[in-house]
């Protein structure tokens, strides 16, 4: 599977369509590790919040491959302003997509998107079971550092160098 033709843009409030669509190609674990509980649909309120987005305090990025349809979205990426300069990450991939590189991307372009949005801490809670996200984390942010809490492991993301990230956020095919 090729990821040459990957793009990520910034999810906007009117992405239902992409967002059914990476919720559709999740199976149920994958749904329970993303969303910390058994989510078999997406109710109204979970929509909502999850397009409730204003580019700043909630801002969230989408993976898509071309299709015969247009553009296909294969995972989601959200940032969450929690606190003072600080916001929460969460990932989605679809199951067909997932070791494949794609959540790797989204990551790579939320943290880049963090910087460009001034936050200086970003992390992320993942179940305990949830060992691909931890490492996964811990490849794109060297430095992350694992808490346990209760079952769920906060993964605190270490500053990233703007200079760095600069013009790698979004790419395009």
């Amino acid at each position: 599977m090729c990821l040459s033709r990957l793009r990520i843009r910034s999810l906007t409030r009117n992405d239902d369509a992409a967002l059914d669509a990476v919720f559709a190609g999740m199976g149920e674990q994958s749904r329970f590790l993303r969303f910390h509980s058994p989510a078999p649909r997406l109710s109204r309120g979970m929509r909502h919040a999850l397009l409730d987005l204003d580019g700043r305090d909630r801002a969230a990025l989408v993976a898509e491959l071309p299709s015969r349809d247009g553009w296909a979205a294969i995972g989601i990426a959200r940032l969450v302003h929690t606190g003072d300069r600080q916001a929460e990450l969460a990932v989605a991939v679809v199951d067909r997509w997932q070791r494949h590189g794609v959540g790797r991307r989204l990551l790579e372009a939320l943290g880049d998107l963090a910087v460009e949005l001034g936050y200086v801490e970003i992390y992320g809670d993942v179940l305990a079971e949830n060992e691909v996200m931890v490492r996964l984390l811990q490849r794109v942010f060297p430095g992350a550092l694992p808490r346990w809490d209760d079952g769920v492991v906060r993964v605190p993301l270490p500053d990233r160098d703007p200079r760095e990230s600069a013009h790698r956020a979004l790419v395009g095919p």
